[in-house]
């Protein structure tokens, strides 16, 4: 069999792989992106995007609900079929040519086929016509294949064909009664949604609302969930499910009550999509995630180690931040690594420390697009506690804020500063409230730049804008001898 050689082989064409293969490319490797799906991945076609696009429609029209002048003007009810037709937008109805294109403009060369390893830098690639082309990488190869909904060992579930992730962000028509399982992200915006679009949400967890983040996040958005008529089962767990002949589903829950629904979504975590890699061949175990160091350098594969090794991982599947912008930040330092390398350059003698993905450790920024939304960054109050800080909480009602008025009539949302009281700087910021993402990036270079809160009193924010907060947390906390 012939052998194909590429300097860099990055398998998974998703936002994360193409931006590995983009910056190695600019390095001047001779990159292939191996993708067996949609060129563009999870992000474009099932998860972030059509997401966003489900819940925003829902979203503008309670905020225009929300002030008064505006209110009175909102005559109709949202216009379902004009939503899915803007979600089906934003996926090129699930057409990946346009992504295509790019791949080719940014010189990467496209094989679309599945990749299976068959050693240490060789992969198998078999093609839709079931021909399978070999592959050899000369510096490296890169796993980018991303994460797969996970499902637990329910009896009767996957009997049931519930939804997962992706099937409720491309669905065409709306279920007239959803439940879904699970209480994390992906459950709250999908109950947000399609409670925002007709149907009747049922909410099961077997713990609380978004029970990783600050305990005052789950509890508004619960509220709002039940105001938007989502039913909650809280600390609760399934038995069982089955589907009856009529097609509707039947959750049996552990409290001995019943859920039916036409359709069960299960958004209870993500598993890594590395089963059917072959990576046994390169001493690896499939279908488990991929450890990695902060040059996302695979550190236990097998083969002749190339500068500290020849595979690396990025996104999903290394598990370290499953949010497509840290998989892109990992892509950006993981494509220069590896470039750097192939050079025979040091990776860690480079200016800003570009080349290592240190953020994932404690800087991590998440959006969830409930309603209201959450916004955090850093360590919740709880997590930095348990890792030893000396720590003081401030929290603010930021409806106290002028800006905030002037945002929406009896604006509702927290927010919480969690201060490392040694060090005089911020660990963790939680923002809950009408459009608080925007908010989140000045509290992002906070927490990463580890700005002393007597140089942030300096940071003056616009007035009136809901920015204030800033100011108002600092008050609250005190201002620093020096300030």
């Amino acid at each position: 069999m012939t052998t194909t050689e590429y300097d860099l082989i990055v398998i998974g064409a998703g936002a994360i792989g193409e931006n590995v293969a983009d910056r190695a490319v600019r390095g001047g490797l001779r990159t292939a992106l191996v993708e067996s799906e949609l060129v563009g991945g999870e992000c474009s076609y099932w998860a972030c995007m059509p997401s966003k696009a489900l819940l925003r429609s829902g979203t503008v029209l309670r905020a225009a609900r929300a002030v008064g002048g505006a209110k009175q003007a909102v005559t109709g009810e949202i216009d379902v079929a004009a939503v899915l037709e803007r979600r089906n937008s934003f996926t090129s109805d699930w057409n990946d040519s346009s992504q295509a294109e790019w791949v080719a403009g940014a010189g990467i060369d496209l094989i679309r086929g599945y990749a299976r390893f068959v050693g240490p830098k060789e992969i198998e690639v078999t093609g839709t016509d079931g021909q399978t082309t070999r592959y050899s990488a000369t510096h490296a190869i890169t796993v980018s294949t991303g994460s797969a909904a996970l499902l637990p060992d329910v009896p009767g579930l996957k009997e049931a064909r519930p939804w997962t992730s992706r099937e409720a962000t491309s669905a065409q028509s709306i279920p007239p009664r959803l439940a879904i399982i699970g209480g994390g992200v992906v459950a709250v915006e999908m109950a947000t949604a399609y409670a925002s679009l007709g149907s009747v949400v049922t909410l099961v967890s077997r713990g609380g609302i978004l029970s990783t983040m600050e305990p005052f996040a789950g509890e508004l958005v619960g509220a709002s969930l039940k105001d938007l008529g989502v039913s909650l089962h809280l600390n609760t767990s399934p038995t069982s499910v089955e589907r009856l002949g009529g097609g509707d589903v039947v959750v049996h829950l552990d409290d001995g009550s019943t859920v039916v629904a036409d359709e069960l979504l299960v958004a209870t975590g993500r598993t890594p999509r590395t089963d059917d890699l072959g990576l046994e061949t390169i001493g690896l175990a499939p279908g488990d995630w991929l450890t990695v160091d902060d040059t996302l350098r695979v550190v236990d594969a097998e083969g002749e180690p190339f500068d500290g090794g020849w595979l690396y991982a990025t996104g999903d599947v290394n598990h370290r931040a499953l949010l497509t912008h840290q998989g892109k930040y990992q892509a950006r330092a993981a494509g220069d690594v590896i470039a750097a390398r192939a050079a025979g350059r040091e990776v860690f003698d480079q200016p800003w420390g570009a080349h290592v993905a240190t953020a994932d450790h404690q800087a991590v920024p998440q959006v969830t697009f409930s309603d209201p939304e959450v916004a955090s960054v850093g360590l919740t109050a709880a997590a930095a506690e348990k890792a030893g800080y000396r720590t003081r909480v401030v929290d603010y009602e930021i409806g106290n804020v002028a800006g905030a008025s002037v945002h929406a009539d009896g604006y509702k949302g927290t927010a919480r500063m969690v201060v490392d009281e040694d060090r005089s700087v911020v660990l963790g910021v939680t923002f809950v409230g009408p459009d608080v993402g925007e908010l989140l990036h000045a509290a992002t270079i906070a927490v990463t730049g580890q700005v002393p809160l007597d140089r942030l009193w300096h940071a003056v924010p616009a007035y009136p804008t809901v920015n204030e907060v800033w100011l108002r947390l600092l008050e609250t906390y005190g201002r620093p001898v020096g300030a």
